[in-house]
């Protein structure tokens, strides 16, 4: 996106005193006749900082195709993680899930492009991966590495778009937010399908939840400060559950947002930002 400055009057004036004091800084530094012309400083040479990265990693594939009933609570794919931790587990995840995860800032629904393969049933993943030493890390802060293992094991390319897509804006309903505040738990979280839950988040990051499960951008303009644990439980807004007879007592997500949370979603044209795929490999590089 291209940035256009102005230049008003007083800038104009600014800027040809400036030009003038150039001006007279090049004069100033004309040799004299029969004088070596002094050599240019060398340019300074800068270093990029090292990529952070998981001092080992494990990638296995699972069975192409193979089936996992996500809200089984004791299939070993919805164990839930704790963070701080050294270790990053990820069992039975599609790679969309894996990129959504390193780039959790944005949306998952907003995760686009990519080959078709990214998008359907046909590939799974566990990883393992341990950071160097005894570091305890949050989430956070392993994103930039489950990124650099995405890029070297994967070759995952992607690039950021800004567009304007319809999508919910997050305000307090009638009655008054029911935000429970944060007691200190580790922080932590699973998404099943049915039900969101996490500790240490701030209403901003409710709304992101949110907009996760929808696949629509959520937009938090509810003006709540401090940090909440939530346990969101819904019918399945998306996906192959969505008629699960199983589920069809619990609320929609939108009902269960005014209701769990005493918060409401309003339909609304939101800026969304979009991460875009460019390249994925099915099959990782060696372990």
């Amino acid at each position: 996106m291209t940035t256009r400055v102005s230049c008003q009057p007083a800038c104009c004036r600014f800027s040809f005193a400036f030009a003038f004091i150039l001006l007279l800084l090049t004069v100033a530094t004309i040799p004299a006749p029969g004088q070596t012309p002094p050599k240019p400083a060398a340019a300074a040479h800068t270093t990029p900082p090292p990529k952070q990265a998981f001092e080992v990693v494990s990638i296995r594939i699972v069975v192409p195709n193979s089936k996992v009933d996500h809200n089984d609570p004791n299939d070993g794919s919805n164990q839930r993680q704790t963070f701080p931790s050294n270790r990053l587990t990820m069992r039975f995840m599609q790679m969309i899930s894996v990129i959504c995860a390193a780039y959790s800032e944005i949306e998952c629904g907003n995760v686009v492009g990519g080959p078709p393969w990214l998008h359907t049933n046909e590939m799974h993943y566990d990883i393992s991966a341990k950071v160097e030493g005894n570091a305890m890390l949050t989430a956070d802060q392993m994103k930039p590495m489950l990124r650099t293992l995405l890029e070297e094991r994967f070759h995952l390319k992607v690039h950021n778009e800004q567009r304007i897509v319809p999508g919910y804006a997050l305000v307090i309903a009638k009655g008054g937010s029911k935000l429970q505040p944060h007691k200190g738990a580790p922080d932590g979280g699973f998404f099943s399908g049915i039900e969101v839950k996490s500790q240490n988040v701030s209403a901003e990051q409710v709304g992101k939840l949110i907009g996760w499960e929808l696949k629509q951008p959520v937009v938090d303009k509810t003006g709540i400060q401090g940090m909440f644990d939530v346990d969101l439980k819904f019918r399945p807004p998306t996906g192959p559950y969505i008629d699960d007879p199983r589920f069809e007592n619990l609320p929609t997500i939108f009902n269960a947002v005014q209701e769990q949370l005493g918060l409401k979603l309003l339909p609304e044209k939101v800026p969304g930002e979009y991460l875009v795929i460019d390249h994925v490999d099915k099959i990782p590089t060696e372990n």
